[in-house]
């Protein structure tokens, strides 16, 4: 037999019994220790004479393995208790007996991470429950919820306004225009339009849309807005749930379980009915029939095609899709842009029932343009200034939804108590002032050609809180629907100059010479006796005395109303306070480019004018009033000045109530615009202005009144913007021809208006102001202003050169290119109101240049203005024609 086929010896003392009972004469070749166990210290070839020590050693070693944690081993891993061949990592090792658990987890039978690791048993056990409970959820929720009745509970309630006194203004909202018509009586087209937009696949779906519903809850769940039901199922019986208003997440899962039991249940006929007898389609009509009066003035069952597919639009939103435009509820929602977007919305929705198979192409070809609407205001509650001032309350509380917490669509619900305020006495008080004028000087019948489309605006704030107490928007609000009050486009001229004063006061004006403080120049503070040139066609210089120029490298020659110079010959110098009260263009212009564009645009906004009715500050016509506030921000920003620089933002809402208590109630919040001592020295120059300067047909007897006339170029506009201790008002005059459609708003010339050369900030805006203001403050104490203390220093003491001659235009150039009134761009001068020494009457006569509206002007200034020459512009020193474009000649005044 081979040697390596042969048995091994047998093993001494004892065999495999002794090994097993760790006898000392058994021998380290020979099988000592059960299977699993050759790891231990026994076993290891340094240690042929020690044994484990038995069955209770063994359990011990297990034991301190730590229920499969691995443990160091002196001798080696595999040797070691704990190794993969120890008793503590043996695979068929089980965990000690215990108590056992319903759920195991975690599970007692495995070591570390796998500890953690869920069974399937317990994950499907877990997961059946959870499809259980919300089965038996779901179930209870459809038992306990019934189906609406559209014709019961789909009524939208009235919103309630009120004066300021707590006396109802009116009560308006959903209780008018509604009409439930049955099933046959709508138009297929109608149906089949809202199918195609809204839900292709309504007459086959269960009514649910599971995606559309998790997006709700989501974006409930994050604090957001509430979203609207996906399927036509669902935004029925979203509007038939009006008695109950809460925008919660149980409302919504409401929502959704009559949503399912109204789609198991009822016919999808009822249920597309219902859906168009409780939509809301703007122009507060609730359902198809209102909505077919409202806009067509016909019965619903006579609806074309094309008027169907543009009802189905203003199922989006009337606000952005109405064609009347809605700018009191978003300034965005303007006639035009609305226009567009409803013609662009009613195509689509053409388009596609075509495609989904409802319109023939033949029959949709006949609808490419939008359907003629008819006047948007029906009800006669909202006549006069009180349609202004809903519409007023009503954008205040949606622009500022995130304040408010009320949406367009809540108003639409209805159920509102709105406390405003307006104050009824001052409200009337203004309407009477504004008529009065009108009745006594504006007659388009006799003077078609001037006294045409003639418009005022006003509003009237409480400085101390930014309470909008009165506005005139128009002369009816039913039949004038843009709020004059509100947003008009016209440029405010030389009412801007106050903010001109406050930079220069505030910041100072830029020093060339002195050292650099914080990388900008060195600033001195301007004291309103500073010096500046009142010289007519002045040239105007960056604040270091460079000449400055407009991109193209042409000059800057500012003039004054009625072409003359102001001041004291050779310089023309004029304090600020004397330019102020006698309105003179060159030294307030200078006074800007001194002081720097960036902090006249900075004071402006402090004092509370949008950043949105600002023009570009980049021009020097930007000192004299190419801006385009409302009357409201007017008021407000002068207000700023009457309440010592504490700005406070206009507003026309105190508080809204509904049925389950106040919703929202206004909170003040002041902000400091100016220094006390700023903002009194202006409302101290702003006094001089009414007591002896151009404002003086502002005056009221045994009162404080500050104020600025502002006549823009071209004489499209003209404002009286003032103030006393108690109140501050703003009133503007225009000519806008906007009843033309499809065209942009077009201002028109007001020389011979009201039998008048020319139209200034002191005469018709100024004689309403004090008519209004007298009757507004009667009963009320004679306040005074703080009184100022000195401020600044007194800037440009000495005579400055006078500009060469060569600088501007020829003497003799500017009668001889300067047409008359009637027959071109520019009056000439004598025929306009012409002024000596601190003689001028208000503003400018339209020579000049700025961010006009109209075509540019003759080479001496154009009356529309702009910043850049017109294309047809000539030298200057020659004269010139009739520009085409925005703009006059660069070296016109923008505003008087």
């Amino acid at each position: 037999m081979s040697e390596h086929r042969r048995k091994p010896p047998q093993p001494q003392g004892g065999g495999r019994a002794a090994a097993r009972r760790g006898q000392p004469g058994s021998s380290p070749g020979r099988r000592a220790a059960p299977r699993g166990a050759s790891g231990s210290p026994a076993d290891s070839p340094g240690d042929e004479g020690r044994s484990l020590g038995g069955r209770a050693e063994a359990r011990r070693a297990a034991q301190r393995s730590g229920g499969g944690r691995r443990r160091a081993d002196p001798v080696g891993r595999r040797g070691g208790p704990g190794g993969p061949s120890g008793p503590g990592r043996g695979r068929g090792r089980t965990a000690p007996p215990g108590k056992k658990r319903i759920i195991d987890y975690p599970r007692a039978d495995k070591y570390g991470w796998h500890r953690w690791v869920p069974s399937w048993k317990l994950v499907s056990g877990m997961f059946i429950g959870f499809v259980g409970c919300l089965v038996a959820v779901a179930g209870i929720g459809y038992a306990m919820v019934s189906v609406p009745d559209v014709a019961k509970t789909a009524q939208a309630q009235n919103n309630v306004y009120y004066w300021s006194d707590g006396s109802v203004m009116v009560a308006t909202g959903g209780e008018t225009n509604r009409q439930i018509i049955n099933y046959e009586d709508i138009p297929k087209e109608m149906r089949y339009a809202v199918i195609s937009q809204e839900n292709k696949t309504f007459e086959t779906d269960s009514g649910v849309d599971p995606s559309g519903i998790a997006r709700a809850v989501f974006n409930m769940a994050r604090g957001g807005q509430t979203q609207g039901g996906s399927t036509i199922t669902q935004q029925y019986v979203k509007n038939a749930m009006l008695d109950d208003q809460s925008q919660t997440i149980s409302r919504k899962f409401k929502e959704i379980f009559v949503a399912i039991k109204v789609g198991a249940t009822v016919p999808k006929p009822k249920i597309m009915a219902g859906y168009l007898n409780s939509a809301y389609f703007g122009r507060g009509a609730y359902g198809i029939q209102a909505a077919s009066r409202a806009y067509f003035n016909i019965d619903a069952k006579d609806l074309n095609p094309g008027q169907c597919a543009f009802l189905a639009a203003m199922l989006k939103g009337a606000t952005y899709f109405d064609p009347a435009g809605a700018t009191s509820l978003d300034p965005a929602a303007t006639a035009e842009a609305n226009k567009r977007r409803a013609l662009g919305q009613m195509q689509d929705t053409l388009d596609k029932m075509v495609k989904y198979g409802h319109l023939s192409a033949e029959e949709r070809a006949k609808y490419t343009t939008l359907p003629h609407s008819q006047n948007p205001r029906s009800n006669s509650r909202l006549s006069g200034q009180v349609g202004y001032l809903v519409d007023l309350a009503k954008s205040y509380l949606i622009n500022n939804s995130d304040k408010t917490h009320i949406t367009a669509d809540d108003l639409q619900k209805g159920g509102y108590r709105i406390h405003t305020t307006f104050d009824k006495k001052k409200v009337d008080a203004l309407e009477a002032a504004v008529k009065k004028v009108q009745k006594s000087n504006i007659d388009p019948k006799r003077r078609p050609k001037y006294d045409t489309y003639v418009q005022f605006g006003g509003a009237s704030v409480e400085p101390s809180s930014g309470a909008i107490k009165a506005i005139y928007g128009g002369v009816d609000a039913t039949k004038h629907f843009t709020d004059n009050a509100d947003s008009t486009g016209a440029q405010v001229g030389s009412t801007f100059k106050p903010f001109v004063l406050a930079a220069s006061m505030k910041w100072g004006v830029r020093d060339p010479h002195g050292p650099p403080s914080q990388g900008e120049d060195e600033r001195t503070i301007a004291s309103p006796k500073s010096l500046y040139s009142g010289k007519n066609k002045l040239k105007i210089e960056n604040y270091d005395h460079t000449v400055w120029t407009d991109k193209d490298g042409k000059e800057w020659l500012q003039t004054n109303d009625g072409d003359v110079s102001v001041g004291d010959a050779p310089d023309y110098k004029i304090d600020l306070r004397e330019a102020m009260q006698y309105s003179v263009n060159s030294a307030y212009v200078q006074l800007g480019m001194d002081v720097g564009l960036d902090k006249v645009e900075q004071s402006a906004l402090d004092a509370g004018l949008l950043k949105s009715s600002l023009a570009s500050s980049d021009y020097p016509s930007f000192s004299i009033g190419t801006s385009d506030p409302s009357a409201i921000r007017m008021a407000g920003a002068y207000g700023t000045f009457a309440n010592s620089g504490r700005q406070n933002d206009p507003y026309s809402v105190d508080k809204v109530e509904s049925k389950d208590g106040v919703v929202y109630e206004h909170e003040a919040k002041p902000k400091d615009a100016y220094p006390a001592n700023v903002a009194n020295n202006v409302t101290d120059v702003l006094r001089t202005v009414v007591d002896k300067g151009t404002g003086t047909n502002a005056r009221l007897p045994g009162r404080e009144v500050a104020g600025k006339t502002g006549t823009t170029d071209g004489n499209k506009s003209a404002w009286f913007v003032g103030y006393t201790p108690q109140l501050s008002t703003a009133i503007t005059m225009f000519r806008l021809d906007d009843n033309a459609n499809n065209k942009q708003r077009s201002f028109l010339e007001m020389y011979g208006t009201g039998g008048q050369k020319q139209i200034h900030g002191a005469s018709f805006p100024s004689e309403i102001f004090h008519d209004y203001m007298t009757q507004a403050l009667e009963g009320q104490p004679a306040l005074t202003f703080p009184a100022p203390q000195p401020i600044g220093t007194v800037l440009n003491p000495e005579p400055s050169p006078t500009p060469k001659p060569s600088a501007s235009p020829s003497p003799s150039a500017t009668p001889s290119t300067s047409p008359s009134p009637s027959g071109s761009a520019s009056p000439s001068p004598s025929n306009s109101q012409t002024c000596g020494f601190f003689g001028c009457t208000d503003g400018g006569n339209g020579n000049g240049g700025g961010n006009g509206n109209g075509a540019g002007g003759a080479g001496t200034g154009g009356v529309d203005g702009g910043t850049t020459p017109s294309p047809t512009s000539t030298d200057p020193t020659t004269g010139g024609t009739r520009g085409n474009g925005n703009g006059g000649t660069l070296w016109g005044g923008a505003t008087g």
